[in-house]
C-alpha cells in the first residue's frame, strides 16, 4: 500500500513538472498593469519559470520599474502592446478595467481579469476568448509572496480554454478551482472581512499604541497566534475579550479611553455583533 502512494505521488510529481515545463516553453504572458497583484503575480511567474514579455500601465514609472525586474518591454500606449501573446492578465483597478479593454485591439490571445467581483462578460464584443484569473490572496509591491497554497479561481467563455488556464494556476498553484462569477463576488466579499477589515483593526490598534509611545511590535505576536489558531478551531470558538461575555463595565471603560468618536462607533458595532454571535452559538 505505501508503495503504491509513492508511486502514486511520483506520478503527480513529473505531470506537475511537465505541466510547468509546457507553460514555460509555450506562453507568451503580457500584463495590462503594474500595480501590487501584477506585480507579485509576475514576479512569481517567474520565478517558477514563466516568461512575461510585457508591461503595460498608464504609469511609465510603474511599467519601466516593474519592466526592469522582469527585463522586458514595457509601454504605456495600449496601441503597442504586443498583438502575438498566449495570454494577456487584466490587473487594474475595477474603475479603469472597462476604458483599456474599449482601447485594446482585438487578437487571438486569452484575455483574464484578477478582479474578485467584476464578470468575466466586461471583455464581451472585445474577445473572442477570455475569462477570469482570481487569485484569493492579499499582494503589496514591497512584499513578495508565494502562491503555492494560494486557491486560484477560474472561469472562461469558452471551455476549451480552461485546459490552458488550469495549466498556468497549477504552474503556480495547487490550488486551482473552477467557479463562476456569481459565487467569486461572495468569496471577494469574504475576503474583505477577512482580509481587509482586519488589516484596518491593526491600523487602529497601531494608532492607539502610538499615542501612548508605545511600540507597535508588542501586538505581532498576538496577531500571528490569532491567524495561526485559526487553521486549528472555529473562528466562534477562537473569540476571546470582554464582548464575548458583554462585560459593560470594561466596554464603556474602553469606549471612554478612545478620543476618535468613530472609533468608538467601530467598537460599539462590533461588541454588539460579537456578543450576538456567541450568544446564537451557545443556543446550538
Amino acid at each position: 500500500m505505501c508503495k503504491r502512494r509513492k508511486d502514486n505521488l511520483s506520478i503527480i510529481i513529473f505531470a506537475y513538472r511537465e505541466i510547468v515545463e509546457l507553460v514555460k516553453k509555450s506562453m507568451k504572458i503580457v500584463f495590462i498593469g503594474a500595480g501590487n497583484l501584477a506585480t507579485c503575480m509576475s514576479l512569481e511567474m517567474q520565478r517558477v519559470g514563466m516568461t512575461v514579455a510585457q508591461i503595460y500601465s498608464r504609469s511609465r514609472d510603474s511599467a519601466e520599474s516593474l519592466a526592469k525586474k522582469l527585463n522586458c518591454q514595457w509601454t504605456i500606449h495600449t496601441n503597442e502592446i504586443l498583438p502575438d501573446a498566449n495570454l494577456y492578465i487584466f490587473s487594474l483597478k475595477d474603475t479603469a478595467l472597462p476604458d483599456v479593454i474599449a482601447q485594446m485591439k482585438p487578437n487571438d490571445g486569452m484575455w483574464v481579469h484578477t478582479a474578485g467581483s467584476i464578470p468575466m462578460q466586461i471583455f464581451e464584443g472585445h474577445a473572442r476568448r477570455y475569462g477570469v484569473f482570481y487569485p484569493l490572496q492579499t499582494f503589496s509591491k514591497k512584499k513578495r509572496v508565494k502562491l503555492d497554497q494560494t486557491p486560484i479561481f477560474l472561469e472562461v467563455n469558452n471551455p476549451d480554454d480552461m485546459k490552458m488556464l488550469k495549466k498556468v494556476a497549477i504552474a503556480l498553484s495547487g490550488n486551482a478551482q473552477e467557479l463562476d462569477s456569481e459565487k467569486r463576488k461572495y468569496i471577494h466579499l469574504a475576503a474583505v472581512f477577512a482580509c481587509n477589515f482586519t488589516n484596518h483593526m491593526y491600523l487602529l490598534a497601531s494608532k492607539i499604541l502610538e499615542e501612548q509611545g508605545v511600540s507597535y511590535d508588542l501586538l505581532l505576536p498576538l496577531i500571528t497566534e490569532t491567524a495561526w489558531k485559526l487553521s486549528e478551531i472555529s473562528p466562534d470558538e477562537a473569540q476571546t475579550g470582554p464582548a464575548v461575555r458583554f462585560d459593560r463595565e470594561i466596554m464603556e471603560k474602553q469606549i471612554a479611553m478612545l478620543s476618535d468618536p468613530s472609533m468608538q462607533t467601530i467598537y460599539r458595532l462590533i461588541s454588539q455583533n460579537i456578543h450576538k454571535e456567541t450568544l446564537q452559538h451557545e443556543q446550538y
